[in-house]
């Protein structure tokens, strides 16, 4: 299964979270709901995943959290905000660079319209 074909299924299960919880709660709640929808659907997914990173030939075990890894390729950020802020985007990027991934999903699950809450972002991979 391809990194669309992940991303389409995880919007399908945000959709659900947010209709079944609303607005409001914190990120851990959504970030476990997410994670039982995904893996009710049949996906690997792994929660809190550290991203260690290397600097200078060194390796810093300082772990990032990537929030939610579904099926080793898509990585997601659960937020719970007044409203997604720059520094957000620039988050999944980092992950997914540090990564090497390709796709990430940024949901803010506090909003009063999920659809125009649910943003991909791609990391654009040197070939």
């Amino acid at each position: 299964m391809n990194e669309n074909d992940i991303s389409f299924a995880i919007r399908g299960a945000i959709f659900k979270v947010y209709n079944n919880l609303g607005p409001g709660l914190l990120e851990s709640a959504y970030e476990a709901a997410l994670a039982h929808e995904l893996k009710k659907g049949g996906f690997i997914v792994a929660t809190q995943v550290g991203l260690p990173f290397i600097y200078d030939t060194i390796n810093m075990d300082m772990a990032y959290r990537i929030d939610i890894l579904v099926e080793n390729k898509v990585i997601i950020e659960v937020k719970s905000v007044d409203q997604l802020a720059d520094v957000h985007f620039k988050q999944v990027l980092t992950y997914l660079k540090l990564s090497g991934r390709k796709l990430g999903i940024l949901v803010n699950f506090n909003t009063e319209n999920i659809d125009l809450s649910i943003k991909r972002i791609v990391n654009k991979l040197e070939e």
